[in-house]
């Protein structure tokens, strides 16, 4: 059954700090109508302008993910967008009062309570999700990155990390289904290793860090007086190196909490897609950089599948709308020039005809006597005449109407058509039909392939 898409019952509300910038920062979660997207708002900004979360907006990737659009900037975004796209959020507006989310408890956690305590409802148009259907490899042979994607029924991830860490080591975390998010991903926290902190201050990075938003690794004992410093640094009255490797004796939420979080991270930046994804992720060693570039080839070949046509569904064995006679009684045209022989489904803006072509066909005689292949303008006159039908199925009388072709544009001839091809047409309205004037959008498709397209507008007249 097909998925409704959803967005919150209720605007909700977080006040924190921003992890690098350090300032205090208020971000609202509103719901927003079908087809909208996840898109971020800087309130903070006379203009307000709008940033979509989507791939293509991704400018860096150092220790958070960034999104800019026309000069403006919204950082450290993964956590809530992992928190909208593992509870089934698919539209959002998310208005913020400075350049970067609040960090929170580094983890997701918050989020997804208040997504819960505000409740998702179910909107009337349909989710459409990219569905992986052949393996997809991206490698960074530099770092041995490497995240593989292969065609599932469902959304599930698997992430693998190695940071040559005794404390660390070798940690694998799996989703196995996204309705596991909430409790087994969500609560995971952003982790740091002690000896990248220097380099992260120098780099005005993690002013807003703190022990209780993140995870800090140290792998060896560290001089008291170091710790001093770094007590003073985060406005801590001490800090201590717990035997386990952790600062401040930290308990961690799960043994494999630093690969959890990875997944985390993973489930945020691949919403960048913009359309949830149906197959399964094995990353080895994700980031958010190489997390961000497979969910730009990822939308670019999703954009390319929205832009697919749909192929009507044909069982031979499911009986006509319209059988060839009912079609007679609907047209004006009979042989050699009917070129509809059923009509298979019909609604108010779209109707699907089927033509089987044979050899018996008399225009074969000339064209051509050795590479038999129907004429496109017959292709298109035949198109036309299943749209002919979805206008004169809908008026009383169809005997007295005629209708006639004012203008075709954009006609495309992706195959031939041969002698035992079977023709599906689907004509769909573009436009209401307004003075008797029609526009509709033509294909027709042999098997799984268009093998043409149009633009048609007729004008339907009374003759009788």
């Amino acid at each position: 059954m097909q998925q409704k898409q959803q967005t919150l019952k209720s605007k909700i509300s977080f006040t924190g700090r921003g992890l690098h910038t350090g300032l205090q920062v208020e971000m609202t979660v509103e719901p927003a109508p079908a087809n909208h997207g996840i898109k971020f708002q800087r309130i903070d900004i006379t203009e307000q302008p709008v940033i979509e979360a989507i791939a293509d907006n991704v400018t860096a990737t150092s220790r958070g993910t960034t999104l800019e659009k026309n000069g403006v900037k919204i950082s450290t975004i993964e956590h809530v967008l992992a928190a909208l796209s593992g509870m089934g959020v698919d539209n959002a507006l998310i208005k913020v009062n400075a350049p970067e989310a609040p960090i929170m408890d580094g983890s997701a956690r918050d989020y997804v309570d208040a997504i819960i305590k505000a409740g998702v409802e179910e909107q009337a148009e349909d989710r459409w999700c990219f569905e992986i259907k052949e393996k997809f490899i991206y490698t960074d042979e530099a770092s041995g990155k490497e995240i593989i994607l292969l065609p599932d029924d469902k959304l599930s991830m698997e992430v693998m990390v190695d940071f040559n860490s005794k404390v660390v080591g070798n940690q694998y975390a799996r989703l196995n289904d996204i309705s596991e998010f909430a409790t087994e991903v969500a609560p995971c926290r952003t982790f740091v290793f002690l000896h990248e902190l220097e380099p992260l201050f120098k780099n005005n990075l993690i002013k807003g860090g703190d022990f209780d938003n993140a995870i800090v690794i140290v792998e060896k004992p560290v001089p008291q007086e170091e710790l001093n410093r770094l007590a003073s640094v985060f406005n801590k009255p001490t800090v201590e190196r717990a035997p386990e490797g952790y600062l401040n004796h930290l308990e961690l939420r799960f043994m494999n909490e630093v690969a959890r979080h990875k997944l985390l991270d993973l489930v945020g930046d691949l919403s960048l897609v913009g359309f949830p994804i149906k197959g399964k992720v094995i990353a080895n060693k994700p980031g958010h950089q190489i997390n961000t570039e497979v969910a730009r080839q990822l939308r670019k070949i999703a954009k390319k599948e929205m832009q697919k046509p749909t192929v009507p569904p044909y069982d031979p064995n499911v009986p006509p709308v319209y059988d060839i006679n009912e079609v007679k009684k609907l047209l004006p045209h009979r042989p050699p020039f009917l070129l509809v022989d059923k009509i298979i489904s019909s609604t108010a803006d779209c109707v699907v005809g089927v033509k089987n072509v044979t050899m018996n066909e008399p225009f074969f005689v000339g064209h051509f006597p050795d590479e038999p292949v129907m004429p496109g303008v017959l292709v298109i006159e035949a198109m036309a005449q299943v749209g002919g039908i979805l206008v004169l199925g809908s008026v009383d009388n169809p005997e007295d109407y005629s209708t006639y072709f004012l203008k075709i544009n954009n006609v495309k001839f992706k195959r031939k058509i041969v002698p035992g091809d079977t023709l599906i047409f689907k004509l769909t309205l573009t436009e209401p039909i307004r003075r008797g004037i029609v526009n509709m959008l033509g294909q027709a498709f042999v098997g799984d392939t268009l093998a043409c397209e149009g633009e048609l507008t007729a004008q339907v007249v009374k003759t009788k």
